[in-house]
């Protein structure tokens, strides 16, 4: 009776998971036609509200002329975005402080030469401007690195979501024998041998006989990456401000939710809060990376991927998950086409990039700046 309830609840998981594609499927043929759909992820019902038709919609002028509008999104959709809000909670500064000298600190791995900032350069918006990122002895990864700015926020790590949190995230790419390659007992061992370290340690975790783990290195790597937040010129607009964005920019918007690409790039980080099939209409290029479905071994997660941010999205090319594109204007047509099945003119594709300017945040230099490591015998 056990194993025919198991069976059962799994059918019908499979069941629901099936029509919420089903349904995301038809809401991007939806938006297509001009008609946006305001939609919850997970079990809830869609809730479907038809606005003017694309055709009267979209600022064609923009494709034909360079020419734009004014006038601002409708408040109706301004709604299914948020400003950047602020963190929920002070920072401890002795935390933070051990956290950034380990996300700059290439001892974390094996050869002593990568580190965090190696493939997520905090001067360059967190990504490194290649299609993967290099690990120990030139070992090239298989996935685009994401930018670590905003990351903390989403509600799942990684391209397949496979770290439920930033914290959980940490720990993998260290271990992981492509990027950092170091065994937990080699880097406790060797972070304990630095004095700097040492005293670091003791002073955050006061009450551990051990305060060097790997664990406490997570923690504080993590607290460091809960403030790499890049507040734009678009959370002043979010917030009331329609003088903070030009003509072109507002066009490119109303285009952007007119289209239905706010069905999954919404919220206060743009994406990063749900998971959706590459190849909705027509089928990703790319066929070797079948995403989630490689974690979690459903054929339901096939082709599944993380949502990305479109914060600083003009700054982390190449983009997707392989870093199969290099520019943003190619990136927003390959979307239309795969994900909503429209053609755009290189017009609507410029003015929809013009307003993804507008997202690129501003990098706090104090918090980021490298800092001055333990003293220690470095290769």
């Amino acid at each position: 009776m056990e194993a025919a309830n198991r069976a059962s609840k799994k059918r019908n998981l499979a069941l629901a998971r099936a029509i919420t594609e089903v349904a995301r499927f038809v809401l991007s043929i939806l938006a297509a036609i001009g008609v946006t759909c305001v939609v919850a992820c997970g079990d809830n019902a869609a809730t479907v509200k038809r606005l003017p038709s694309i055709a009267a919609a979209r600022p064609l002028a923009v494709a034909a002329s360079h020419k734009s509008s004014d006038e601002d999104l409708n408040p109706r959709l301004l709604r299914r975005f948020k400003p950047l809000a602020p963190l929920e909670n002070e920072q401890p500064q002795a935390l933070v402080d051990l956290g950034r000298l380990l996300y700059f600190e290439p001892l974390m791995s094996r050869d002593g030469k990568v580190s965090c900032n190696s493939c997520h350069p905090l001067d360059r918006y967190g990504t490194t401007a290649t299609s993967v990122s290099t690990g120990v002895d030139g070992n090239q990864g298989v996935r685009n690195a994401p930018s670590t700015y905003n990351a903390s926020g989403h509600f799942r790590q990684f391209w397949d979501g496979r770290s439920a949190t930033s914290l959980e995230q940490v720990s993998s790419p260290i271990q992981n024998p492509l990027e950092m390659a170091m065994d937990e007992t080699t880097l406790v061992g060797r972070l304990s041998g630095i004095e700097g370290y040492r005293r670091a340690f003791a002073q955050v975790f006061p009450a551990s006989t051990q305060p060097v783990t790997l664990d406490h290195v997570a923690v504080a790597v993590a607290e460091f990456e809960r403030g790499l937040r890049t507040p734009a010129r678009w959370d002043l607009y979010v917030a009331g401000d329609s003088t903070v964005l030009t003509s072109e920019e507002k066009a490119g918007a109303k285009l952007f939710a007119n289209l239905g690409c706010m069905v999954c790039h919404e919220g206060q980080y743009l994406g990063g809060s749900m998971f959706q099939r590459a190849g909705v209409v027509i089928p990703w290029p790319n066929q070797k990376d079948r995403g989630r479905r490689d974690i979690t071994h459903d054929v339901a997660d096939d082709m599944m991927f993380k949502v990305p941010s479109l914060r600083n999205v003009a700054k982390t090319a190449p983009y997707f998950h392989d870093g199969s594109i290099a520019t943003l204007n190619e990136a927003v047509q390959m979307m239309a086409r795969h994900q909503l099945g429209v053609s755009l003119t290189q017009g609507e594709a410029e003015a929809i990039v013009t307003w993804m300017g507008s997202l690129t945040g501003t990098i706090s230099s104090d918090y980021v700046r490298a800092p001055k490591l333990p003293a220690a015998i470095r290769p």
